[in-house]
């Protein structure tokens, strides 16, 4: 199991060391947050265009950890570990992510926020925060924010089929 965060660094926020991302979801934040927060629904979308997802433990709820591989187009297999850290529902999630170890030295802050639009839209922020500004810088490098704006395209192509 993932102990909370020995990393001092994640514990406060820095713009120098964060990645937001945001995307308006044509979907009620009830059900995007469902999307998110159900343990059924959060594996069959999370991830980039043409990554799949193998769980081995899922518990979505505050202390809960979702282990799972991230398998990708070619193949390759990421091990992941993200631990719950704040559920509000529907409004917010906070979770730290990173590889399938404990003590993982590249974790990451994750925090999704969910606004409710007067269009029956949903508003969703994606904020991570990296340890450090060369982490961070390695994270984009490594394409996290285009990956990341593909798994929001996964996301709401997903709401909109629950929509149905």
């Amino acid at each position: 199991m993932m102990t909370s965060s020995v990393n001092p660094a994640l514990s406060q926020w820095s713009l120098d060391r964060e990645i937001v991302m945001s995307r308006v979801i044509d979907a009620p934040r009830d059900l995007v947050f469902e999307a998110w927060s159900d343990p059924k629904h959060l594996p069959q979308w999370f991830g980039p265009k043409g990554f799949k997802v193998e769980t081995f433990e899922i518990d979505v709820r505050v202390g809960g950890v979702w282990r799972f591989n991230m398998i990708g187009p070619d193949g390759t297999v990421y091990p992941n570990r993200m631990r719950f850290r704040r559920i509000e529902r529907p409004s917010l999630m906070e979770m730290d992510h990173g590889v399938d170890q404990d003590d993982d030295p590249g974790m990451f802050r994750f925090t999704v926020t969910f606004a409710e639009q007067s269009n029956g839209k949903t508003v969703l922020m994606m904020r991570q925060l990296a340890s450090s500004a060369e982490q961070r810088d390695g994270m984009i490098g490594f394409g996290a924010v285009e990956y990341g704006y593909q798994t929001l395209d996964k996301l709401a192509a997903y709401v909109g089929g629950m929509k149905k």
